[in-house]
């Protein structure tokens, strides 16, 4: 029996962690990948604090894991198939794990724009991740959809590589911060399409054009490209609860100042709970206060 298991060892839950080990709680990490989480679909992290030049995401989830195996706290390599909120009890693929308290860390993916020849074309010009696949577009055209700070630092990434970038949005303006959209709009190889969306992704073998729809004249044009990324959003990761949880209505889990839930002895942190601002820096915050509230949430129970 554990004290503490966490599930997922992106920058939340390997924060949690460290404040678990810390804490002197028995703890186990689950994860079903690896450390990091979305993140390391990022180069660069640029707004962590105390880095001012930046810090490439791999080597702070290194330092990240360095920190948590020097307090013996361990991360397994299994995937969670289901969580009891009642029991407290963590199905996976290989084994069944009671515990004592439970922080939930599994972050989010990707949203898909849901239009004629998306799915059909992933990994033939529709992509979710720059940092990934912008090598395969050297000198080449492409579009990215969105407007938040991830579509703007991956659309100057993708500047290294394609000889254009060419940003559509369905607002009139975009959502990123001020600084990014500075750098955008300094960019000689950016182009903007905006209050628009995109109707269709056309191509045989490969994405060779799209459709674009203006919202307010409703027409519609063919433009030419080698490959698009989308950054529209993200939907929780959290189809592994049972009913026990209450989460909203776009299934983020809602907790409370200390991270509880609406299960006694599971805390959320990070990314797949409910809140206003899904940064690597309020991650590691969310997983901080979720570690806390476990131990004390425990220590309550010994008395």
């Amino acid at each position: 029996m554990y004290d503490l298991i966490i599930i997922g060892a992106g920058p939340a839950g390997l924060t949690a962690a460290l404040y678990a080990g810390r804490s002197r709680l028995k703890t186990l990490v689950l994860e079903k990948l690896g450390a990091g989480g979305r993140i390391l679909l990022t180069e660069t992290i640029e707004n962590f604090p105390g880095f001012p030049e930046g810090i490439k995401t791999a080597d702070l989830i290194n330092r990240m894991q360095e920190q948590i195996s020097r307090l013996g706290v361990k991360i397994e390599l299994d995937e969670v198939l289901e969580v009891d909120c009642e029991t407290k009890t963590i199905k996976t693929q290989n084994n069944e794990y009671p515990a004592e308290a439970v922080i939930i860390a599994t972050g989010c993916h990707p949203r898909t724009l849901g239009v004629p020849g998306e799915k059909e074309l992933t990994g033939r010009g529709v992509s979710y991740c720059a940092t990934c696949d912008a090598p395969f577009y050297k000198n080449k055209h492409v579009v990215i959809v969105g407007g938040g700070n991830a579509m703007a630092e991956e659309a100057l990434y993708l500047t290294r590589f394609a000889n254009s970038v060419t940003i559509v949005h369905r607002r009139y303006e975009l959502r990123a911060s001020p600084i990014l959209q500075e750098k955008l709009r300094g960019n000689k190889k950016i182009k903007f399409i905006l209050g628009s969306t995109i109707a269709e992704i056309t191509g045989k073998k490969k994405v060779e054009s799209l459709k674009i729809q203006d919202l307010s004249s409703r027409q519609e044009r063919l433009i030419p490209c080698d490959g698009i990324f989308v950054y529209i959003g993200y939907l929780p990761d959290t189809t592994l609860l049972n009913k026990g949880l209450k989460l909203d209505e776009s299934g983020f889990i809602i907790t409370g100042e200390d991270m509880s839930t609406s299960a006694e002895g599971i805390f959320a942190c990070g990314d797949c709970r409910k809140k206003t601002l899904y940064q690597v820096i309020t991650a590691c915050g969310d997983g901080a206060i979720a570690a806390d509230s476990a131990y004390k949430y425990l220590a309550a129970k010994e008395k």
